[in-house]
């Protein structure tokens, strides 16, 4: 249980949440993993680890991929499919809210989207198929209109 939580507060922001979470789990709490996890915690979508490391000044290439693990294994990012040859990583909302994603297959971009529809289907595939989905991603793949 996070520190806020004992006080009875939710943590302000996904990344007071990860910072609590990842001190809980016994690292440090300073340096350059706060600010990986405040780097993630300002993003909208999915960011490449070397998009991180350029972006990071002072912040080694090991260093971020090490933390990032580190949050993936607690569950508190997730890695994407972006195309290429690199992954996405993204925060997960610890209230369960998500997006999913469109990939450019010829420039790269990533474009977040929403369809209440779409997980009214997975919930309904999931009660038909007697399965208890704890998570999911869909990642659509195709070119954009400038490509």
């Amino acid at each position: 249980m996070s520190t806020a939580t004992k006080a009875g507060t939710e943590p302000a922001t996904w990344a007071e949440y990860a910072l609590d979470s990842l001190s809980e789990a016994g690292y440090r709490r300073g340096g350059s993993r706060r600010r990986v996890v405040e780097l993630l915690g300002n993003q909208s979508c999915a960011v490449t680890a070397l998009e991180m490391d350029d972006q990071l000044k002072g912040v080694g290439r090991a260093t971020v991929y090490r933390a990032l693990e580190q949050m993936e294994e607690l569950g508190l990012i997730q890695k994407i499919d972006v195309g290429g040859d690199s992954a996405g990583y993204e925060k997960v909302d610890p209230q369960g809210h998500h997006h999913h994603h469109i990939v450019c297959t010829g420039c790269g971009k990533v474009v977040p989207f929403e369809d209440k529809k779409l997980e009214q289907v997975i919930h309904e595939v999931s009660e038909r198929d007697g399965f208890s989905i704890q998570s999911h991603d869909i990642t659509l793949k195709g070119t954009c209109e400038d490509c």
